[in-house]
């Protein structure tokens, strides 16, 4: 049998040289930051050369857009280029009122 591991997201990605390091985080169930959402907790490191790193997110784009295709997701529209902090303060404020309709313990990576 093969170990399975879970995790709720990516938490860093950080490349060195020909290396890239990606750690993965999970919830945890018992420890809340300020806004009393559960806070992330390292779970596993994954280390990939920069080819493998390359290939493995072609994969999971094609995932990704089947996910897309079956209605599972939505992708979010990509944020307008940055603006002056007058026009950046009402963008905040539009897009803090959708958050609020989410459940604090949905993934980051999906927002």
């Amino acid at each position: 049998m093969h170990a399975e591991i879970y995790t709720d997201g990516v938490d860093e990605v950080t490349i060195g040289g020909a290396i890239v390091r990606v750690d993965l985080f999970s919830l945890s169930p018992t420890e809340r930051d300020a806004n009393n959402a559960p806070k992330k907790v390292f779970r596993q490191r994954l280390i990939f050369s920069a080819e493998s790193f390359a290939n493995s997110v072609e994969v999971m784009q094609n995932a990704l857009q089947g996910l897309v295709d079956a209605g599972v997701v939505q992708r979010n529209r990509p944020r307008p280029p940055m603006t002056p902090p007058q026009a950046a303060a009402r963008v905040e404020s539009s897009s803090s009122v959708s958050d609020s309709s989410r459940s604090p313990n949905v993934s980051t990576n999906f927002r």
